[in-house]
């Protein structure tokens, strides 16, 4: 198994099955949910039209402007940043985001960056509704056709429902390349789908690899046997720390580039579980910058918490501690060691401390941060998740929550603008 242990210090195996036997959740049954399945399913000949797609963007622009919001771009910005560079794309096209706020600042910055560039757009919205991508949409769309004429018609590519959507009605009239966001695939799970993949195809992640971690990672965590089942025994111990009273669940790594995956798992947990005032507060760190910030606070403060901390044993890039004749800071015990290796040693000393200290900590290991190995974890995510919302109880695919304030949000909008025309 590629995740080599689960250690929760709190659930041995005599609770562990006595939890298999309160819960009677159905796992086998889990492999057939579609927004769970659907990776096992996709055809072959879709991941070579992304392919191609991501080739043509690849060969004839310099920045791809990806349009939505959530689950429409979290995903895929998730592994673009775990997987490339941190200081320059991996292939020489820029990867930026619109349409996941309303700043008005935020998009004439972007508009201004784009001006002499090379641009495609690929607009992401199952519905077309949601309003901060329909906005920036709406000022991108323009703006690719008072640039590029008819040719903006080949430079949109639009990834919505296959049958219903205003966006879809948008592609339809327009002539737009259309992908699909499979019906019973909500946006939080979509990574695997071409949601996640043409972005990440155009960023140089190898999809064919990221997809085949996912399904072997399916594989893995579908069979009842808690033991065997990395995924049931994380649920489990989500669900126990609950049980206990803990309010929040804090995901924590050392790796920098792996920020925007702490933000996809922070979706994925708060809207699959935060409803009928239940759920742990989903929360992340990124050691050891935060040490410096909320490290304080997680030694010795209030005892609300409990750490879930993932760690690829390889990364790929590294670079040694150099020997000084004058040593003047100390530092030549560390020398000719790598930085990877004493950021291994220092996750472990942290994590001694918290356990010490009284915060349970959870440890997840891989071998390599690949895109084998974040499709793997992200998938494995998506199983616990499911398994863990249905231990306490609510439904891990819908939001309604997020509904309640787009309806709010626009309720206000229109009556601002009513007001507007009377006054007029």
């Amino acid at each position: 198994m590629l995740i080599d242990r689960v250690k929760t210090f709190l659930l041995g195996d005599e609770e562990l099955i006595k939890y298999t036997q309160l819960t009677n959740i159905p796992i086998v049954e889990l492999q057939h949910i579609p927004e769970l399945v659907y990776v096992n399913n996709r055809p072959l000949e879709e991941l070579f039209s992304i392919q191609h797609v991501a080739n043509e963007i690849k060969q004839r622009a310099d920045v791809l402007v990806v349009v939505g919001v959530g689950g429409s771009f979290l995903g895929a910005r998730a592994v673009i940043d775990a997987l490339t560079p941190y200081f320059r794309s991996l292939n020489g096209v820029d990867i930026v985001y619109a349409g996941h706020n309303m700043s008005g600042a935020y998009l004439k910055q972007l508009l201004t960056f784009l001006d002499g560039k090379q641009v495609y757009v690929n607009v992401i919205s199952k519905s077309g509704s949601t309003m901060e991508p329909a906005l920036a949409f709406r000022v991108l769309k323009q703006y690719m056709e008072k640039r590029y004429g008819a040719e903006a018609v080949q430079r949109i590519i639009v990834t919505t429902d296959a049958e219903k959507g205003i966006l879809k009605q948008i592609a339809q009239e327009q002539g737009y390349r259309q992908f699909i966001v499979p019906a019973d695939v909500g946006g939080r799970y979509s990574v695997f789908t071409a949601v996640g993949l043409i972005p990440m195809a155009v960023a140089g992640v190898d999809i064919h690899d990221f997809v085949r971690g996912g399904k072997q990672s399916e594989k893995d965590f579908s069979h009842a046997d808690v033991n065997a089942n990395a995924a049931y025994q994380y649920a489990l111990a989500r669900y126990e720390m609950y049980r206990r009273g803990y309010q929040v669940e804090l995901l924590a790594s050392f790796e920098p580039r792996l920020n925007k995956l702490h933000e996809w798992w922070k979706q994925l947990f708060g809207e699959s579980e935060g409803k009928e005032h239940k759920g742990l507060y989903p929360s992340t760190v990124n050691y050891s910058t935060d040490l410096h910030a909320i490290g304080q606070f997680i030694q010795e403060g209030s005892r609300i918490m409990f750490e879930t901390l993932i760690h690829f044993d390889h990364i790929e890039e590294d670079v040694c501690i150099p020997y000084c004749k004058d040593d003047l800071d100390g530092l030549n015990y560390l020398a000719e060691r790598s930085m990877n290796d004493i950021n291994a040693t220092s996750k472990d000393g942290v994590a001694l401390a918290h356990e010490e200290g009284g915060v349970p900590v959870i440890k997840m290991q891989l071998p390599t941060l690949d895109a084998y190995h974040v499709g793997y974890l992200m998938m494995f995510f998506m199983k616990a998740c499911v398994m863990s919302a249905d231990l306490i109880n609510v439904n891990p695919f819908d939001q309604p929550g997020v509904e309640a304030y787009k309806q709010k949000m626009l309720k206000l909008l229109k009556q601002e603008q009513i007001i507007a025309n009377v006054i007029d």
